[in-house]
């Protein structure tokens, strides 16, 4: 029997790497003072005006998170305990994240949801429904995949 060439938890940390690559790509672009797609975030992106150099460093640090599961995967290094906790609070942040405003997002965008009287944003709304709060939920549950199937159990 021929042996496959796949290998699920390079699959789950190779999708967490491109969804948080995407995200990270976009803070930095907006930190350096792009402005494509920034009006899918909305309210966030109010946030950091006069600072927007800020997203550079926000950008980094999702870029690291994104990239080190996959890195020490392809290295074949067992992450160590306490990266892993980490990686397993990170992956149940995001996936809480990411579910709790795809759905709000997308029931507001519905009108399931009352729209507030003055505010409401509806390209920031579209964006986190259908983009940005999506990747967040896509990037950690696939972070969890790959953190699931390379686990290891301990003997009594």
């Amino acid at each position: 029997m021929r042996r496959s060439n796949r290998n699920p938890a390079r699959t789950g940390f190779v999708v967490a790497a491109v969804a948080g690559s995407v995200h990270a790509a976009f803070s930095v672009y907006w930190g350096l003072g792009g402005d494509a797609q920034l009006e899918t975030v909305g309210s966030v992106a109010d946030g950091f005006a006069g600072r927007r150099w800020l997203l550079v460093v926000v950008g980094a640090a999702k870029g690291v998170a994104a990239l080190v599961p996959l890195v020490l995967v392809l290295q074949c290094t067992a992450i160590p305990r306490l990266l892993r906790g980490a990686m397993w609070a990170g992956a149940a942040a995001l996936i809480l994240w990411g579910a709790v405003n795809t759905a709000s997002s997308a029931l507001l965008a519905a009108g399931v949801l009352p729209r507030p009287a003055e505010g409401y944003d509806a390209a920031a709304t579209v964006g986190h429904a259908l983009l940005w709060d999506p990747l967040f939920l896509v990037w950690g549950l696939a972070l969890a995949a790959g953190l699931w199937v390379t686990r290891t159990t301990r003997s009594a």
